[in-house]
């Protein structure tokens, strides 16, 4: 393939002594990266078109309680926009919650010459592999001019750049996770999306008014690892936890060992 992701990856899987990490990064890659804007609002009033054609808007897919997932890719990708979109239909089919009722996933291709007829394409792909039929309203796959696109990218921190050598773009593997209201609530990197970071994400974004009592603990227990762009065990606050859980068990034995005791010297009396 001409794709410049395979050929990053050939190489560093060729045998033979490692590469000099010292060579500068090819100018291709200087602007492929992730500048995070945590909380950045989205420019709602965006206009896109969806895969069916009609005008659109960011705002038009927004609904009370329900966290959106949003993702920058390009239909024609011949490798990254595949493994990434791959994986996070993947890690939603381990969710117990489906596209489309508990929250909805947003796909905007980042090459202004796409068209519907591709992005209609790419969704009924996504849908059968994802097999729920509400995703059919909560999965959407948009396209839109240079200037809608530059501003969304520029809106969430999102470094891309077309090799007009290979008529490809260079983009980072990232999706955002958006609250209800429209703010950027986390970034999650990666080609693979376990199902536990998803849930995470989703109870974050809809700040708790989605998910169980449950997941709003495990939320509590586990920190954003920035690094890792996934959420990692905290262990500071499990041992809060595990100490409090200790406590409430110890005062709950003696307080029914004294009134036990209490019984007794009734009796006896």
């Amino acid at each position: 393939m001409t794709s410049l992701a395979l050929a990053l990856v050939l190489a560093a899987a060729a045998p033979g002594p490692p590469p000099d990490r010292s060579d500068p990064v090819p100018p291709i890659l200087r602007q492929v990266a992730v500048d995070e804007h945590p909380d950045a609002p989205l420019p709602l009033d965006l206009p896109f078109t969806d895969e069916s054609g009609r005008p659109v808007t960011l705002g038009g897919y927004l609904a009370p309680k329900r966290p959106l997932i949003l993702t920058l890719n390009y239909y024609r990708c011949p490798m990254l926009c595949t493994l990434e979109l791959n994986g996070l239909a993947e890690g939603l089919r381990g969710l117990d919650w489906s596209i489309g009722k508990e929250f909805d996933v947003v796909t905007v291709s980042i090459d202004p010459r796409e068209t519907p007829a591709l992005a209609r394409a790419k969704k009924q792909s996504y849908l059968e592999g994802y097999g729920r039929l509400s995703a059919e309203s909560g999965w959407h796959f948009l396209t839109g001019s240079a200037a809608s696109i530059e501003t969304l990218s520029r809106a969430v921190g999102f470094g891309a750049t077309y090799d007009p050598e290979t008529d490809q773009y260079a983009h980072p593997a990232v999706v955002f996770m958006i609250t209800p209201e429209g703010r950027v609530s986390r970034y999650l990197y990666g080609v693979r999306f376990e199902p536990k970071t998803l849930t995470l994400g989703l109870t974050e974004a809809s700040d708790g008014r989605i998910g169980s009592a449950w997941d709003r603990f495990l939320l509590s227990c586990y920190h954003y690892d920035s690094r890792q762009g996934r959420y990692a065990l905290a262990a500071m606050k499990l041992m809060r936890a595990g100490g409090l859980a200790t406590v409430l068990i110890f005062g709950a034995v003696l307080s029914s060992l004294w009134l036990r005791e209490r019984r007794r010297r009734r009796a006896e009396a």
